[in-house]
């Protein structure tokens, strides 16, 4: 193939074709923000895209009907950023073992701070990722982020999230996202930011003795993070993992119906070395099990919740906004 391969732009078909860009610099110059059909990107060549980020870059902005993209097996070296104008896609991978995004960016490189250390930063509304991984690879070198998600309306299925220290973002104010049947694994505060999220049946995995997660709720938020139904697992040598800790005074975290293994501290909860964040932070269980379930055993400025409280932890409950009820209900995550 030629440096400079044909541009097909929709022909008057039902989806764009062969929408390729030059190999060498991985710039859409031809159709930036023209596309809004189903595309495919394919290392192989064999797509309508090579690289994600062109893919992302040639789609229209807002677009007014559902559209998807379909990541074919491979390895994506790529730091990719989803920008806020880009929503209602869907990004599907052939499978979380085969399609794989990974870059290795991390805090203190260069220039680069955590906050931009990101693998796959999100901003855009309305999207969905399912069957595919998202990894930063830069090993234990301090805080490399993953994903960074800030976006609103957030679905991740079936997806894996690998990383150290910081892997997951989850933040951005008034941010909604929900991951089901996801594998997330780090070291430190590996689940960290303000976001509302959701954890459903998800695999919550410490590599190292230390804290899982560090939200940032703002004050006036009712959810902070939520896992459902997740298993908490380590790796063999792992003994000492905290559930949590403030980030920010007012952080929110529950775990509801969750089996925590016996990496799990009996204290649970630490307070970051400040006791004025046991007055405002909140923490919680509802119905926790396993040999790390030690519930008469946490410290005593956590909440133990019944089952009256399991309503309150609905889907329903924790994503609804009165405005998306106007005209009925919005569900997005289901």
């Amino acid at each position: 193939m030629g440096a400079l391969l044909a541009v097909f732009l929709f022909l008057n078909q039902g989806r764009c074709q062969n929408l390729y860009n030059h190999y060498d610099d991985g710039k859409v110059k031809v159709i930036k923000g023209t596309v809004q059909q189903d595309v495919v990107v394919a290392r192989d060549g064999s797509g309508d895209f090579i690289y994600l980020a062109d893919a992302i870059e040639a789609l229209r902005v807002y677009l007014p009907h559902p559209v998807t993209v379909m990541i074919r097996p491979g390895i994506y070296v790529e730091k990719v950023e989803i920008p806020a104008t880009l929503t209602n896609v869907t990004f599907k991978g052939a499978g979380a073992d085969q399609t794989i995004i990974r870059y290795d960016d991390y805090a203190g490189k260069a220039k680069i701070g955590t906050f931009d250390s990101y693998t796959l930063k999100v901003s855009g509304s309305s999207l969905r990722f399912e069957d595919l991984t998202i990894e930063n690879s830069a090993g234990p070198v301090g805080q490399a982020v993953a994903l960074h998600a800030d976006g609103d309306r957030l679905v991740f299925e079936n997806c894996r999230f690998i990383g150290n220290q910081d892997t997951m973002f989850a933040a951005g104010e008034g941010s909604r996202q929900y991951f089901r049947n996801c594998y997330i694994e780090g070291t430190t505060d590996f689940i960290f930011g303000g976001a509302t999220a959701v954890f459903d049946h998800c695999i919550i995995h410490s590599k190292k003795d230390s804290f899982i997660t560090a939200a940032s709720t703002p004050k006036h938020v009712k959810y902070g993070y939520v896992f459902k139904n997740c298993q908490l697992t380590s790796e063999h040598e792992v003994k000492k993992v905290y559930l949590g800790r403030p980030w920010r005074p007012y952080a929110k975290t529950v775990f509801v119906n969750c089996e925590m293994g016996d990496h799990i501290v009996p204290r649970g909860w630490h307070n970051w070395g400040n006791p004025e964040n046991e007055k405002t932070a909140f923490y919680a269980e509802l119905n926790s099990n396993g040999p790390g379930a030690e519930q008469d055993q946490r410290v005593a400025w956590s909440v133990q919740l019944d089952g009256q409280h399991s309503t309150a932890y609905s889907l329903d409950e924790i994503f609804k906004r009165v405005e998306e009820r106007s005209d009925g209900e919005l569900q997005w995550y289901k």
